[in-house]
């Protein structure tokens, strides 16, 4: 799978571009002496979260491609002031409707919350432009839409995600245009 196939599997999850790529595609770096954003707590809730989006079944989940840690370092790096805003007041909006706190909830209990979160996300979707930036000024695509694309993101472009879930060849030997295709085999991982 290529990063344009990848890209394109997001928007057809979440409904709306990546959010954050004009800073990714600059490889723009945070200001010297920048504040970190997320706690280790933060972090780990992150990962309960993808984890809930991308479990463990017979291939590794979301918290083993470290994606907590992923989306931390996304967010601080990639994306504008108002968008890090969103996303963290969506992590306390979690754990409000958690009840507490969400990594707390059973494993039904989470998925129920994230299955509510997705549909209001898709209720709210706001038209974006092809590099993640609301079409209008001042609007923003609603936090679990960042979370879940995050997510997505995240662990397919990890070693894990891209060497154990997709297929991966790291040097791509030559083009064979008509390679059989067996029903049920994943998704290239190279291109």
């Amino acid at each position: 799978m290529d990063r344009r196939e990848l890209l394109k599997m997001i928007v057809a999850a979440t409904g709306a571009a990546m959010i954050g790529l004009p800073a990714l595609v600059q490889a723009q770096s945070p200001a010297a002496g920048a504040k970190a954003l997320f706690s280790a707590a933060d972090a780990g809730m992150l990962d309960e979260i993808a984890e809930t989006i991308l479990p463990r079944t017979k291939t590794p989940g979301a918290k083993d491609a470290g994606a907590g840690l992923f989306m931390v370092r996304f967010v601080s790096d990639c994306y504008t002031a108002p968008q890090q805003e969103t996303f963290r007041a969506g992590l306390v909006d979690i754990d409000k409707r958690a009840g507490g706190r969400f990594v707390s909830l059973t494993p039904q209990a989470r998925t129920e919350l994230l299955r509510a979160l997705d549909a209001e996300a898709k209720a709210h979707a706001v038209r974006v432009t092809e590099t993640g930036t609301a079409q209008e000024d001042g609007v923003m695509p609603h936090y679990f839409t960042m979370i879940k694309q995050l997510a997505i993101f995240g662990f397919f472009t990890s070693k894990v995600g891209a060497t154990e879930v997709l297929q991966y060849v790291a040097v791509p030997g030559r083009y064979d245009g008509e390679l059989a295709y067996v029903p049920g085999t994943p998704a290239w991982g190279t291109s």
